[in-house]
């Protein structure tokens, strides 16, 4: 049998398959397709399948991430959306916390709400901060508000009162009636998407649930109609933000849980290829063709957060804690007003891309700037299927940079690349010292397509000595799919003080979610036995503004403080055993095993042998550098730098002052030389 995973980036879409029979991984890159993703998704499957001469009826698991949520959020194309709110709340998503994003800049403004104010309607009732009824739902007025969005042709409405994470019954009825007069409208009510304290975070969520959420329907009706064309009648999942997997049906009600979809997907991922290789500690960096997510792993576990800002918008949801910058192989090259050398975040994404890849694209990128070094192949990539154009490379960096600031062409594109990394490792930084950690302890641990190409100048200039770069790297996102376990994540919010008297009451919150999250495992099929459970509270001193998490061993009160003493200091380097704790909100993620056949790695045998010599530009100069095939790289090969590593998905560069060696997992270990 076959297991599928698949990412859907912004220039290519990435594959991996899992032969379980015989424990074999094949991977696949084609490019995306940005005006139907859908499209490319079908031709990846359907390359895979002839490759094997595979039936449909053997693929047993199909698994995919996507970038379709964020990328709407991001460029504002979601659906004309309405909001029905309680009086007097109508522009909690205009006044939001009253932060400005610039202290000292006047000029820059807040983004604009998704739902326009002419869009967003209050409706009589009010229930208090204790959950109780002060003012019956006016449901006349909650049809009037239905019909005047519908004359204003909106696509999807958010109902957002006030206290409805406590008491939803409000919510619910109005629900229904918006239902009934306007049955083609998406709709999403706050005590569903996020029923969590914090009306500004509540509302944002939900309205950017309610606003991708007819776009999202129709993605998703493409997906499984192309799906059903090739003959697959699996059920397929979508990996969302906290790294688990949600079916189809449960990603159509709440979108806004996949805003990180494929990034999560590469963490998980690479947690569990670290760990196999006997790595704990490790950042990871996956720089692809538009992006490079950061992200930190420690004693085996992903960070996570609850909350993040898409494009300045607050989104408030379990997710792995990411850090994106816009800095990947299409990130453009340009010169500011002053002449000064900037690269991304704009990108040349998949169309029309690079120069290089002749497909029309007139602006140098980092990719560029790579074959001009001939850092990467300058004929051909991805196995020489895609060719490459390396005289227009290099005309356009001398266009565009070189001849602008007096360089010569090679250091033009050099001075391209140092300023990508130096970016890249900005990034790296934010996640690892500027929170404390020691990078020394860690292990770069690069993936996607231009990671393994610039690990080794974005590990130096963080001070990291060691690197882990997986098989097929450009494709480590489609991968951690397939190492994903399917997951949901529960919650209940009350402020609760943590007194030994109310304990059982707030155990109790996680008995309810309890209950619920195994109806959800019974829906899926999951026995008994693969069924684990975390239990994780929110809570602060009093007289605090914000929560820290505690992941409960068990559900003991005298327990619970200890974590959360441990945990405030982990954050905020002290306690306070004297002073009143709050608990805030209650989570819960219920987590269904998945089968994990193994994977193995067809070792090769004897000293390996370059396939090539070309030159390539280091810091220090032209170098003739061997290139090696990574699949003729035998386990415990031991090479030094100066050398190239190329297999499909990625080319990784191995400068003169650093060594590799090949473990017993197939993963290339860079380190500095002594």
């Amino acid at each position: 049998m076959y297991r599928i995973g698949f990412d859907v980036g912004g220039t290519f879409t990435d594959f991996t398959l899992h032969d379980t029979a015989i424990g074999e991984l094949r991977h696949v890159k084609v490019p995306s397709t940005p005006t139907d993703p859908s499209e490319a998704i079908e031709t990846g499957l359907r390359s895979l399948l002839a490759e094997l001469n595979a039936q449909p009826a053997e693929v047993s698991f199909i698994g995919h991430g996507t970038t379709v949520a964020t990328n709407m959020v991001i460029e504002r194309r979601g659906a004309p959306t309405g909001l029905i709110t309680t009086s007097g709340f109508r522009d909690v998503l205009e006044i939001g916390r009253q932060v400005r994003p610039h202290l000292y800049d006047y000029t820059v403004r807040t983004p604009a709400p998704l739902v326009p104010r002419e869009c967003r309607l209050e409706v009589p009732e009010r229930i208090d901060a204790g959950g109780n009824v002060l003012i019956p739902l006016d449901e006349a007025a909650v049809a009037a508000a239905a019909d005047a969005l519908a004359a204003q042709g909106v696509q999807a409405i958010a109902i957002c009162f006030l206290h409805s994470y406590l008491n939803d019954a409000h919510e619910r009825r109005a629900a229904a009636i918006v239902r009934t007069r306007l049955p083609h409208v998406y709709l999403a009510t706050s005590s569903g998407v996020l029923p969590e304290f914090r009306e500004f975070e509540r509302f944002s969520t939900t309205a950017i649930n309610a606003a991708i959420g007819p776009r999202m329907e129709r993605y998703l009706d493409r997906f499984l109609g192309r799906l059903a064309g090739l003959g697959l009648t699996v059920q397929p999942y979508t990996v969302h933000s906290n790294g688990g997997l949600l079916p189809v049906e449960t990603v159509r009600a709440f979108p806004v849980r996949c805003c990180l979809s494929g990034p999560a997907a590469g963490v998980v991922g690479a947690a569990e290829v670290a760990r196999e290789a006997g790595y704990s500690n490790l950042i990871t960096f996956d720089a692809g063709g538009t992006s490079t997510d950061v992200s930190l792993i420690e004693r085996g576990v992903p960070a996570f957060a609850s909350s993040r800002t898409i494009a300045d918008y607050p989104v408030r949801s379990p997710m792995v804690d990411v850090h994106v910058i816009g800095a990947g192989g299409g990130s453009i090259a340009w010169l500011d007003d002053a002449g000064a050398l900037k690269v991304g975040p704009r990108s040349a994404g998949a169309d029309p891309g690079p120069v290089a890849y002749g497909k029309g694209g007139n602006e140098p990128t980092l990719t560029d700037a790579n074959i001009v070094l001939q850092r990467l192949d300058p004929t051909a990539l991805l196995g020489g299927r895609m060719p490459i154009d390396a005289a227009a490379a290099r005309h356009a960096i001398a266009e565009r940079i070189a001849t602008p600031m007096g360089l010569s062409v090679e250091q033009a594109a050099l001075g391209i690349i140092r300023i990508a990394a130096a970016n890249m490792s900005r990034a790296i930084r934010s996640v690892s010292t500027e929170k404390g950690h020691d990078v020394r302890e860690f292990v770069l641990f690069p993936y996607g397509g231009a990671g393994p190409l610039h690990a080794v100048a974005v590990a130096a200039e963080c001070g990291i000595r060691r690197a882990l770069v997986p098989v097929e790297p450009g494709t480590m996102c489609a991968r951690g799919i397939l190492l994903s376990d399917l997951s949901l994540d529960l919650v209940r919010s009350e402020i609760t003080d943590a007194e030994d008297r109310l304990w059982p009451s707030i155990v109790q919150r996680f008995s309810t979610m309890r209950t619920d999250a195994n109806s959800w495992l019974d829906s899926e099929q999951v026995v008994a036995d693969r069924r684990r459970f975390i239990h994780v509270i929110e809570a602060r001193y009093k007289g605090q503004n914000h929560e820290v998490q505690v992941r409960l061993a068990d559900m003991a009160y005298a327990g619970f403080l200890r974590a959360f003493a441990e945990a405030h200091r982990r954050e905020y380097d002290y306690d306070i055993p004297d002073r009143t704790i709050e608990v805030v909100n209650c989570r819960l993620k219920a987590i269904g095993l998945i089968d994990r056949p193994r994977t193995v790695f067809s070792a090769v045998a004897g000293a390996p042998q370059p396939k090539a010599e070309r030159q390539v530009r280091f810091d220090d100069g032209w170098a003739a550098t061997p290139v090696f095939d990574r699949a003729g790289l035998a386990v415990g090969t031991q090479l030094t730098g100066p050398a190239v590593i190329d297999e499909m998905s990625a080319t990784t560069l191995v400068p003169p002052d650093w060594g590799l060696r090949v473990d017993d997992f197939g993963n290339l270990l860079l380190e500095l030389a002594q």
